[in-house]
């Protein structure tokens, strides 16, 4: 490919973003190489006294009954690969009976014809979908209109609202006006008539951003913590900027310290994502204070080759939830959050 074919020559009115996303966030080097939650773990119970079959994974979202504390996060739209991939993450999502959101809806507003790609409610019928839009739009021009035919659009059960600041700040296109955002957030949280999400998108969530959201009214927040798939790097070779992408490659707050802050602030449902790639990861995540636990890049690739094997992979991602909470001597959820995490020593 020459120069001038790459996507990072072309002017961002000619690139597809989505596209180039996921074709660079299935790269193993988009991912970080260090995981926050390598320096916990749940202490093996030798006599657990139960069953492994009487291990319980349910839990409630958005009053809904699930099988497990598990959301297939918000990933993609807008492109022909998009929608095989939100139907096939649909499909699977309400096999498993997991919940399961859709990428940023702004490309399906300002074009309907891109809504089908994430109109997946047919194939979700029972199991908590959300709907998604940048917070940053907030600011260009987006308000609790633009918010309701989101959710509309797809028969949401909730508005995710993301938060990319440093995203935004690399990308090409990006839109870096975050000043005021809260009260707007406020502001739609108030006149919605499905729950708000506020999310990262991979840098974190901090206890004071945590506090201020909660001061505004938003009872949901997905931590979306450093560890998983770096963001900075994807946006700094989408702007031929690999430098600036070292850079910030480990800016940002680890997943495991943004579950245990953003879990301190009361009346705060937590969910925690960044990094989460195994089913034991779930269970730290739900010891550090998660109520649900989110995950993308494990269901990317799945989802690129069918709906069954997103299914193949939850069910792993659950067994291994399931043999984690059988060796630490755990029956429930509800225990698991109250159970207590070895954090592992440093070693030089």
């Amino acid at each position: 490919m020459s120069s001038t074919d790459s996507p990072a020559a072309k002017p961002p009115a000619e690139r597809d973003r989505k596209a180039e996303h996921i074709q660079l966030a299935l790269e193993e080097r988009m991912q970080h190489g260090s995981r926050g939650f390598d320096a916990w773990r749940l202490e093996h119970c030798a006599l657990p006294e139960l069953d492994l079959a009487e291990v319980d994974l349910s839990t409630e979202f958005l009053g809904k009954q699930l099988a497990a504390p598990l959301l297939i996060s918000c990933m993609t739209g807008g492109t022909a690969d998009a929608a095989r991939i939100n139907r096939n993450l649909a499909i699977g999502a309400e096999r498993a009976g997991v919940a399961v959101g859709v990428g940023s809806q702004r490309k399906a507003l300002e074009d309907p014809t891109l809504q089908a790609t994430f109109q997946v409610r047919e194939y979700a019928p029972t199991v908590p979908l959300l709907a998604n839009l940048g917070a940053v739009q907030l600011n260009c021009g987006y308000g609790v209109a633009e918010c309701r035919a989101a959710v509309h659009m797809i028969d949401a059960d909730a508005l995710v609202l993301h938060l990319n600041p440093l995203q935004e700040a690399i990308q090409p296109e990006g839109d870096v006006n975050f000043a005021n955002l809260l009260p707007k957030i406020g502001a739609i949280v108030g006149q919605l008539e499905v729950p708000v999400i506020v999310k990262e998108i991979g840098m974190g969530i901090s206890l004071s951003v945590a506090e201020r959201l909660a001061e505004a009214g938003v009872r949901i927040i997905d931590t979306a913590g450093h560890g998983g798939t770096n963001w900075a790097r994807i946006e700094a070779q989408r702007a031929d900027d690999l430098e600036l992408g070292a850079t910030f490659a480990e800016w940002g707050i680890p997943t495991p310290d943004s579950i245990r802050a953003v879990a301190s602030v009361p009346g705060v449902t937590v969910i925690g994502s960044g990094g989460v790639r195994t089913g034991i990861d779930v269970a730290k995540a739900v010891a550090l204070g998660a109520d649900m636990v989110g995950l993308a890049y494990p269901f990317l690739k799945a989802a690129l080759e069918s709906a069954a094997a997103v299914v193949a992979r939850i069910d792993r991602t659950l067994t291994e939830l399931r043999v984690s909470m059988f060796c630490a001597g755990i029956r429930t959820v509800a225990d698991l959050r109250a159970a207590s995490l070895i954090e592992r020593a440093t070693r030089r």
